[in-house]
């Protein structure tokens, strides 16, 4: 195969308030050297429960652990990562937000792009961090 999917998931099990029916996976990794991240929140990769709810600082801090966990099972790791795409629900959350990823990624000097969205997929998420990295040789 030339992709392997990373928790691979169905969205009416995730979102069933919504009824959609779509085939998702966690990370994708790419012919064994890139790693794509879906965008993490604040919602255990395990249980589905979510976490920090109305705490922009926490909900980084755990879409961070995510991103870390799948980076981890992917064959990759933080200081791997070459990009980086954040949402937030309010500007303000910003600092906060940057802070705490600061405290995960320092020294990796990575790309980022920062979007202030409308909402995310649920109204309690109110920080989404998207990732893609490499697989070191």
């Amino acid at each position: 195969m030339i992709h392997k999917r990373i928790r691979p998931f169905n969205t009416k099990k995730t979102y069933p308030e919504q009824k959609l029916d779509n085939d998702l996976a966690q990370a994708v990794v790419a012919r064994g050297t890139m790693v794509f991240v879906r965008g993490q929140v604040s919602q255990d990769l395990d249980t589905r429960e979510n976490v920090a709810v109305g705490d922009p600082e926490g909900q980084a801090r755990m879409a961070m652990q995510n991103v870390k966990t799948l980076l981890e099972e992917s064959g990759s790791d933080l200081s791997h990562i070459c990009r980086i795409t954040i949402y937030l629900t309010d500007i303000r959350f910003r600092e906060a937000v940057y802070v705490e990823m600061g405290k995960w990624l320092k020294g990796v000097h990575y790309c980022s792009t920062g979007l202030v969205v409308t909402a995310l997929a649920r109204p309690e998420w109110l920080v989404e961090i998207e990732v893609t990295a490499v697989i070191p040789d």
